[in-house]
């Protein structure tokens, strides 16, 4: 595209002509009646709207006025873009006009590493919502929680700037320090954290053994090859020895890619509908189904969320939870029921832009809702009482011996720790266990 470079005045006259031009090069042909000879019925066909005159004329002027009258001259190229984001950022706090920068950290994000402190955010009334810290980065280690309002960044004010003025204020060299001010629900003056920029890579599938038998699955966001290594973390929880109970960690997940979502709840089910969408455009109204091949089939599920819990997290818990697959335990989740597409616009611009509603496979939209857990268990600390050394009859000189085992264990000693360090998780690994002792034996054929 070719920008006109002419004196404001002419450049203006320029745009309102061309606006109008546009306007009036709308639709030339005037509704018609036509007559249905079969069934003797007059249909009105409607004219597609044309473009608003007034509102083109009012930007013109706007525009005009900004270029004779602002303290500085204004480039046209940069009013014009200013123009295109405000427009974008008007629609939802999702949408997102895409500049070189704020394009590559997007491609960045979604393959796994990208440089800055590790937080998704959204604004919220003028200031930085925090959805979710990312595990194992620089936000995570100093505290910030899902919800946090962030209102200053060092010495700047958050409020009025856009989220991507935001977002870039954050980055920065690895090693550098920046000073975020805080405002979080129960606390009743603002803090400051101060937290070191790094480079954030992301393993977004991570996994160990709590117990013998019952292992843990902790997705931190849904990145292209989520689904697989997924996949790869069970069967090497498979490989330690049968597996009774699996927990999915969902919690502070912000979301990410669509189709890896679709895949992470595709290694639980065998059949029936994960998630449904509808747009305007043709191609966003999609249906996913699942694939009879399972990673593991039948082992009982805990899913675990939280209000961090957003978007592609709320697919997985709203799909195992409709087919029954899971129980979900923990806190409502965010909300987030729509599908950003990204739409490039030329080599180093796109827009990112709200397209679609996704529904969960009963029909559930959780658009500003979110995933309500079958099992409510807040999030708690916790601490042991101590009782003491008590007797019992193995102190007592000259009891008998059990005769059956050397009271040794071959497998994962439990956490005694757990209850203290994640109540949530505590409580996820006890849910688990009374769900392997319910579930039938299957029988041998």
């Amino acid at each position: 595209m070719t920008l006109l470079t002419s004196s404001p005045g002419t450049w203006t006259k320029t745009l309102g002509s061309l606006l109008l031009a546009l306007a009036l090069a709308g639709p030339a042909v005037a509704a018609e009646e036509t007559v249905e000879q079969e069934i003797d019925e007059v249909v009105v066909e409607e004219a597609p709207p044309v473009l608003p005159l007034d509102e083109l004329r009012l930007f013109a002027e706007v525009f005009e006025r900004i270029k004779t009258a602002y303290v500085e001259p204004v480039d046209d190229a940069q009013l014009l873009e200013d123009a295109i984001r405000g427009m974008i950022a008007g629609l939802d706090p999702h949408s997102a006009y895409l500049e070189p920068e704020a394009y590559e950290d997007l491609q960045e994000h979604t393959s796994g590493e990208f440089g800055g402190l590790g937080l998704e955010v959204g604004l919220q009334d003028g200031f930085v919502r925090v959805i979710a810290p990312i595990d194992d980065t620089p936000a995570q280690k100093g505290g910030i929680k899902a919800g946090d309002l962030i209102v200053k960044l060092d010495d700047t004010p958050v409020q009025g700037l856009s989220l991507n003025e935001a977002v870039a204020l954050m980055r920065g060299k690895p090693g550098e320090p920046i000073v975020l001010t805080i405002v979080r629900e129960g606390v009743e003056k603002p803090f400051e954290v101060k937290l070191i920029r790094d480079v954030i890579r992301v393993a977004s599938v991570r996994h160990r053994v709590l117990e013998d038998g019952f292992g843990y699955l902790r997705v931190s966001q849904f990145q292209v090859n989520t689904g697989k290594d997924l996949v790869e973390a069970i069967e090497d929880l498979q490989d330690k020895g049968p597996l009774r109970g699996l927990v999915l960690d969902l919690r502070n997940n912000p979301g990410g890619v669509l189709q890896a979502a679709v895949e992470v709840s595709d290694a639980f089910l065998d059949d029936g509908l994960i998630v449904y969408t509808e747009g305007r455009l043709a191609n966003a109204a999609l249906r996913y189904s699942a694939s009879a091949r399972t990673a593991a089939p039948e082992v009982p599920l805990v899913v675990m969320i939280n209000a961090g819990s957003a978007s592609a997290s709320e697919i997985v818990a709203g799909a195992l939870q409709d087919h029954k697959r899971g129980l979900i335990l923990g806190t409502d989740s965010f909300g987030k029921g729509s599908v950003q597409t990204i739409l490039p616009l030329t080599a180093d611009r796109a827009v990112k832009l709200t397209t679609a509603r996704y529904f969960t496979p009963s029909g559930r939209s959780i658009q500003a809702q979110g995933i309500v857990p079958d099992i409510r268990v807040e999030e708690a600390e916790v601490r042991n009482l101590e009782n003491g050394d008590r007797l019992k009859e193995s102190d007592l000189t000259g009891h008998l011996v059990n005769g059956q085992n050397n009271g040794e264990s071959n497998g994962v000693k439990a956490d005694d720790k757990l209850v203290e360090r994640d109540f949530q998780l505590f409580e996820a690994l006890n849910l688990l266990k009374a769900l392997v002792i319910l579930k039938p034996e299957s029988k041998q054929g």
